[in-house]
């Protein structure tokens, strides 16, 4: 069930596997970026501090990125934690944290169980280098998180695939995409293929075993909202009718209130003219 692997996947940088046979990092063709990608250095940065809050980064791994036990609400799946960044991020070089954010591999021990590299292989270069740039500059604190332990209930549901490796998502998203609805919408297209995409799958029509009883739409709901109310949502986390949304709550005033207010508006244009796309 991907809700499992949700609760697995924020082990991300500290998860243990056995492969050797690393994938090289998917080529980024997307020219594309989020605002404030170019620019001097200061400005870099600034953008890769927003870009690790709209991409989940101090959600999962709390605010100074010290991580946290993660799964002290389901502990019968062992114990798993969001990694102490600040101690992990110096350890590798750019090369070896690029490939482990697109592939979902660790360079030295292998399969992750949930880093959302789904999405972020879809970043484009010059996100991706800021983000990078702006981790860097977070000075180490905390202690180091100790690495999984997984129980043998967690064990058994890997071994009978109801758990996957972040890999295997990795290679579902690269194979299907969101609907190309040309030049006008691209920037929409590419921030919700980023963002959105984690929730509601790789071409943006939901997932069917998001959580236990629980399937995420496809984005055409979106057609029920009119602008204002999608502003709303993606800046307050109310939605229409229902200001507590659970996680899309969270995700709304976590993540997406960072974003600009042109990202915000390509954002909603895709989604809408997605909406009225020819079937």
């Amino acid at each position: 069930m991907r809700s499992i692997m949700l609760l697995l996947a924020i082990v991300g940088l500290s998860a243990c596997g056995s492969r050797s046979d690393q994938p090289s990092p998917p080529v980024v063709k997307a020219a594309l970026t989020f605002d404030g990608a170019s620019g001097d250095q200061k400005a870099i940065l600034a953008h890769g501090e927003r870009l690790s809050h709209i991409l989940g980064c101090r959600g999962c791994h709390t605010e100074t990125l010290e991580g946290h036990w993660f799964n002290d609400d389901t502990p019968e799946l062992g114990k798993l934690y969001a990694s102490n960044l600040t101690r992990v991020i110096p350890t590798m070089t750019d090369a070896q944290l690029t490939a482990l954010l697109r592939t979902g591999v660790h360079p030295t021990r292998g399969d992750l169980w949930i880093m959302p590299s789904e999405i972020f292989q879809r970043l484009s270069d010059a996100d991706m280098t800021a983000l990078i740039a702006h981790l860097r500059t977070v000075k180490p604190s905390g202690a180091p998180t100790p690495p999984p332990t997984f129980t043998d209930k967690a064990r058994a549901m890997i071994a009978k695939g109801e758990m996957k490796p972040v890999a295997s998502y990795v290679a579902e998203y690269r194979a299907k995409q969101p609907v190309d609805l040309g030049k006008r919408y691209a920037l929409g297209r590419y921030i919700a293929g980023a963002t959105c995409a984690e929730c509601h799958g790789a071409d943006l029509t939901g997932i069917a075993d998001f959580e236990p009883g629980l399937s995420t739409p496809d984005l055409d709901i979106a057609g029920s909202y009119t602008d204002s109310e999608l502003t709303t949502l993606l800046t307050t986390g109310k939605g229409k009718g229902k200001p507590d949304l659970g996680l899309m709550t969270l995700v709304g005033k976590g993540h997406f209130s960072y974003l600009t207010l042109h990202e915000r508006a390509a954002v909603i244009a895709y989604i809408k003219a997605r909406v009225d796309r020819p079937q």
